[in-house]
């Protein structure tokens, strides 16, 4: 199994920028590919970057594309989410998540294992 730990996020006004690290721990040592998904309130729960275990593929959603980079250290187990030009939409609470295998896949119910997710607010 593989432990996953969020950390960075906080609260920033709009149109600034915050770095979302998670951390994984356990059985890191097999091939697993990695994403961030968000939750804000009264919406469902949204893939917003995934990352294949090489880092070589990556997928970004409409929404993100241009302000958020996706990125991942696989001798330090640990992916970023690089996130620019927040804004008030952006709020939600980021989880990041891991699946074994070489690629990421859209769907939530696709992960294994997930982080306790981190709070990240954008003020207007």
């Amino acid at each position: 199994q593989v432990q996953l730990v969020e950390s960075g996020g906080g609260l920033v006004q709009t149109g600034g920028s915050l770095r979302l690290s998670c951390a994984a721990s356990g059985r890191t040592g097999s091939s697993y590919a990695m994403g961030w998904f968000r939750h804000a309130p009264g919406k469902e729960r949204e893939l917003v970057a995934a990352i294949s275990w090489s880092g070589g593929s990556t997928y970004y959603a409409d929404s993100v594309k241009g302000r958020f980079t996706i990125s991942r250290d696989n001798a330090k187990n640990t992916m970023y989410l690089q996130m620019n030009s927040l804004k008030p939409e952006d709020t939600a609470v980021y989880y990041c998540a891991a699946r074994y295998g070489l690629g990421f896949r859209p769907e939530s119910s696709d992960y294994a294992y997930w982080g306790q997710g981190t709070q990240v607010t954008i003020s207007s």
